[in-house]
């Protein structure tokens, strides 16, 4: 979300950014910054990715992706606009929103493998039972509520950061996680404490949302 024209950079964004000073070295040409920035960053994309896509080959492409066009873009980025690492997850949203749909778009008589966005068979032998449960009623909520949910519960971003990052209002925000709660309620009725405790309590399903 950029500013007005004419409006100066917040000088304490930039200080309170532990990324601006990397992304700025990235804009100047330093692959050593470009690799810091990388190894700083590539576990959250890599999470927001494999959330929307359920396919570890094609979050890791969407991160590939999104660290090219960083290199691209990084000498036109201005502090003060927005975070960095908020500024490279909604870099990485877009690109998997677009991938989800192309599949929409290819869909045939065959669909493709995992569509639904359920756990795939190795990940599914990896998990335990309530674990397993609990990935695949997440798997099931639409694309926004899941991501949502992925940015503030498992990434722990801020609202107004995820709601940033996801291009939305803060208010826009807080409906997708009172719905996503109310899905995952509904699916979950009457064993929440359980399978949240097998989950290792990552994920609350109660309403309420970060500030």
């Amino acid at each position: 979300m950029s500013k007005p024209a004419g409006t100066l950079p917040d000088p304490s964004a930039a200080f309170s950014d532990p990324d601006a000073p990397l992304l700025e070295a990235v804009g100047r040409g330093d692959r050593d910054a470009a690799r810091q920035l990388m190894a700083r960053r590539l576990p959250r994309l890599l999470a927001i990715a494999q959330r929307l896509l359920s396919d570890p080959v094609e979050a890791e492409d969407i991160a590939q992706e999104t660290f090219i066009r960083v290199w691209k873009a990084a000498a036109r980025w201005r502090s003060g606009e927005a975070k960095v690492e908020t500024w490279m997850s909604r870099i990485a949203i877009n690109l998997c929103y677009d991938r989800l749909r192309r599949r929409r778009e290819i869909l045939t008589d065959a669909l493709p493998e995992r569509v639904d966005g359920a756990p795939g068979p190795e990940t599914a032998l990896s998990l335990g039972q309530a674990a397993r449960q609990v990935h695949s009623a997440v798997a099931s909520l639409p694309d926004r509520q899941r991501l949502a949910l992925e940015l503030c519960h498992f990434q722990e971003m801020t609202n107004i950061d995820a709601a940033e990052a996801m291009d939305i209002s803060v208010e826009a925000l807080e409906s997708l996680l009172a719905r996503g709660r109310r899905r995952l309620r509904a699916v979950l009725t009457g064993q929440e404490d359980a399978l949240l405790a097998g989950f290792g309590g990552d994920l609350p399903v109660h309403e309420g949302t970060r500030g």
